[in-house]
This record gives structure tokens, C-alpha cells and sequence, in this order.
């Protein structure tokens, strides 16, 4: 018996839909990437738990994926499983002036939940396109709000599978960084501290950075949100405006024009013409700046 087949029989017993040769791109918000060998549709933090150990214990390669916001996938894809934590696995609950997040929930949804319960403090999240675990484990942010301003503690599986309870001040919270991203450890659930507030005016907030988004940022185009992170003392798309690379294009990869921080799939892009663009990106801005920008989307390998 293969471990797929063990796999699927463990998926059968923890009630999880599970499918094969599943093409990732499908997965991603850049619409990039080959298959995985197979791909769990994961439905409680109980689920993760006897999933991971098993593969922990068969040494099979696994990875966890949210909405895949902020991943590339390589063009030959995944040979492992991938564990989605996604709408089988995104239950909000509110507790008192808290909302209690499965590791799945997106942050969308979790803003409205917010806005439904009067709850303010998270309107700055609404439109980061992932999920709260996946946004926890790397402090989104945007706007001058970022996870760690409202996030309380959150459960997580460490390395073994083992299911463990962690408060916020612990986590190393940084920009774009968790302890999460040293430790292997896999969040299940997020609880968030929230403070009451006028619907309305929270609402208001929501439409106005929504419209923000629209007006600045190329949504119309598949792409992993902001291809760099930001440099201390200056700004990645600033530096790559200064060094006329908009517009710049690799394949089916472009910097994008309306803002000069995304690269954006314009149709039929490689995940090798994301890096090779993004390559030429960081060469030109360290020649030419002297700053050396860091990819912010995780490649997975």
C-alpha cells in the first residue's frame, strides 16, 4: 500500500475530501504552479493533528496552504501533500469583544464577522486576500494596522503534530515575522482581541481602504500581493520607480504599472518568470541603490 492510499484511508476516517494530482496553480492567487501529489482538504485542528503526525512519522514532504496569497509554486509543482486550510476549516466564533478564528478563516471574512458584532480594530485587514493563520505567521499588515496590534494568542501544532497553546507576546511578532517561521509551528486557531464600535463608522473604514486598494494596487492581475518586502529607510516600489523598471517583463510576468511594488501574471505565467523577473528586479535596485530587496512570497520547495 502506497501512502497514498494510506493517506486516503485516513482521510475517509477523519471525514476530509482529499484528491490527487491536484494542479496548485488552482490554489494560488498568482495562478502559477504544477500538481501535488496530493491535496487534503482539512476540517478541524483534530484532522491536522493525526494528518501531520502521520506524515511526520512516514517522512512524507507536506506543506500548508492557506488561500496561497503570498506563495509561488515551482512550474513542476509539489511532490508531497499539501494540507489546505480552507473553507472546511474556517469557523468564527465570538466571545464577548474576542473572535475566536479557525486557522483557515480568511481575513475577509473575519472583518465582516467584525463588522456583523460592532467589533472594531481590524479594518485594516480587509482586503489582505489570505487567511488568518497564514496572516498571523507573517504579521500581515497594511495601512498602519498589522496582526500583532489585535492578536491575542493562537494554538498551533509543533514540529511532531503536537498540539500546543501560544500568547501573543511570545511570537516574536515583527514585520513579516513570527516565531512561527523558525519554529515549523502549524496554527489551527487565532484569537483575536477586538474593542466595540459604531457599524457604521466601521463599515466606512472597510469601503474607504477597500476603494485604496482598488485605486492603487493591480487587482485586476493574479499576483502575491507585494513582490518585496519593504527596506529599512525606504520603500521597494519607490526604489523600483526611481530605477525606471516598470513595466519591466519577463514572460508572461510584468512589473506592474500601477504599482510598481507587485509583479502580476499579465497571462501565462511561469513561476520561472516570476524569479527570473524578480532576479533582474533585485540586480538593477542593488546596482543602481545599493539596496538589496528580499522577496516577500515564499517559494515552495
Amino acid at each position: 500500500m502506497t501512502y497514498i492510499n494510506q493517506l486516503e484511508t485516513l482521510c475517509q476516517q477523519c471525514g476530509c475530501k482529499m484528491e490527487t494530482e491536484v494542479s496548485l496553480a488552482e490554489h494560488t492567487t498568482f495562478r502559477v504552479g504544477g500538481p501535488c501529489r496530493a491535496l487534503v482538504h482539512v476540517n478541524s485542528a483534530r484532522t491536522a493533528q493525526t494528518l501531520v503526525q502521520f506524515l511526520r512519522r512516514e517522512e512524507i514532504p507536506f506543506v500548508v496552504l492557506g488561500r496561497g496569497s503570498n506563495v509561488i509554486v515551482p512550474d513542476e509543482g509539489f511532490d508531497g501533500v499539501v494540507l489546505l486550510f480552507g473553507h472546511a476549516f474556517a469557523r468564527i466564533t465570538r466571545q464577548k469583544n474576542q473572535l475566536v478564528c479557525q486557522g483557515g478563516a480568511s481575513l475577509r471574512a473575519i472583518c465582516t464577522a467584525a463588522l456583523d458584532a460592532g467589533l472594531t480594530g481590524l479594518e485594516f485587514a480587509y482586503g489582505i486576500p489570505g487567511t488568518v493563520g497564514g496572516g498571523l505567521y507573517m504579521n500581515a499588515g497594511a495601512y498602519g494596522g498589522e496582526l500583532s496590534h489585535v492578536a491575542v494568542s493562537a494554538e498551533y501544532l509543533d514540529r511532531n503534530g503536537n498540539p500546543m497553546q501560544m500568547d501573543a507576546a511570545d511570537m516574536q511578532l515583527s514585520y513579516r515575522h513570527s516565531c512561527f517561521m523558525e519554529n515549523g509551528g502549524i496554527i489551527t486557531s487565532v484569537t483575536l482581541q477586538l474593542q466595540p464600535g459604531d457599524p457604521e463608522q466601521i463599515r466606512s473604514v472597510m469601503e474607504a481602504t477597500m476603494e485604496k486598494r482598488r485605486e492603487k494596487q493591480p487587482l485586476e492581475y493574479p499576483s502575491a500581493g507585494s513582490a518585496f518586502k519593504r527596506p529599512q529607510g525606504d520603500y521597494a516600489s519607490r526604489l523600483i520607480e526611481v530605477c525606471g523598471l516598470k513595466g519591466l517583463s519577463v514572460g508572461g510576468a510584468e512589473v506592474s504599472r500601477k504599482h510598481s511594488g507587485f509583479i502580476i501574471n499579465k497571462g501565462g505565467a511561469t513561476c520561472a518568470d516570476i524569479l527570473a523577473l524578480a532576479d533582474k528586479v533585485q540586480q538593477v535596485v542593488r546596482e543602481q541603490t545599493g539596496f538589496q530587496l528580499e522577496l516577500e512570497p515564499i517559494v515552495l520547495k
